[in-house]
């Protein structure tokens, strides 16, 4: 039988969780639990991610929230490589298409989500057996003023584009730190856009993610601090 542990506390009963949880492999967690390790990530995606949040009792789920809420904290796995460069993008949200007219940076999910975050890195190398990745030492980050501005003029220059209708247009290139991509089961899954004439039209969902280089800069001020 699988048991959800309860949410931690505190943010330092969090941060205990998380560092207990360091050096162990996902097959060794997984075990703990009782969980199965899939064979591959291709059609259980987000398992590493979820299997992290049961570990230290996250509760928002998929839900438009933190994942710590009562602590304002938001949970990130990164998958790494052997020589702790992110391999991927971070998906941060989904984005807003509609309903958009007043929406200020404030309010935005964005905003919102990094606030605060627990970065939990894990082996992500292809050749390496899921079951024998390993679990890295968490970084809990507040963004600086300049990061939090970076993130900001990208945002905002992203919604812009969503508002004259142009979601077709913006591409992975868009942005410095934050870009938009198609956020979907798959090229079928269809949602609510603004058309150009200011219509709706329908076209796939689209996620914010945060770009490898900042990501890993991210990274890069830990390994120095340590």
């Amino acid at each position: 039988m699988i048991t959800t542990p309860n949410p931690p506390k505190s943010v330092d009963e969090l941060m205990q969780r998380a560092q207990d949880m360091a050096g162990l492999t996902l097959g060794q967690l997984a075990q703990l639990h009782n969980i199965r390790v899939p064979n591959n990530l291709k059609r259980d995606k987000g398992w590493v991610g979820q299997l992290i949040e049961h570990e230290l009792g996250a509760l928002a789920g998929s839900k438009p929230e933190q994942d710590f809420l009562h602590l304002g904290v938001e949970l990130k796995t990164i998958p790494i490589d052997s020589q702790w460069k992110p391999i991927e993008t971070t998906y941060v949200t989904v984005a807003p298409l509609v309903n958009i007219q007043g929406l200020t940076w404030e309010q935005s999910l964005v905003y919102h989500k990094l606030q605060r975050v627990l970065w939990i890195p894990v082996e992500g190398m292809r050749d390496k057996p899921i079951k024998d990745r390993q679990i890295g030492m968490p970084i809990l980050w507040t963004p600086s003023e300049q990061e939090l501005a970076m993130i900001r003029q990208d945002w905002e220059e992203l919604m812009e584009l969503i508002a004259l209708g142009k979601v077709e247009q913006i591409t992975a290139r868009h942005g410095e730190v934050l870009q938009l991509r198609p956020k979907g089961a798959n090229s079928r899954s269809l949602t609510q856009s603004i058309a150009a004439d200011g219509g709706i039209k329908q076209t796939n969902p689209r996620g914010f993610y945060l770009k490898i280089p900042f990501t890993q800069q991210i990274l890069n001020n830990y390994l120095a601090g340590i």
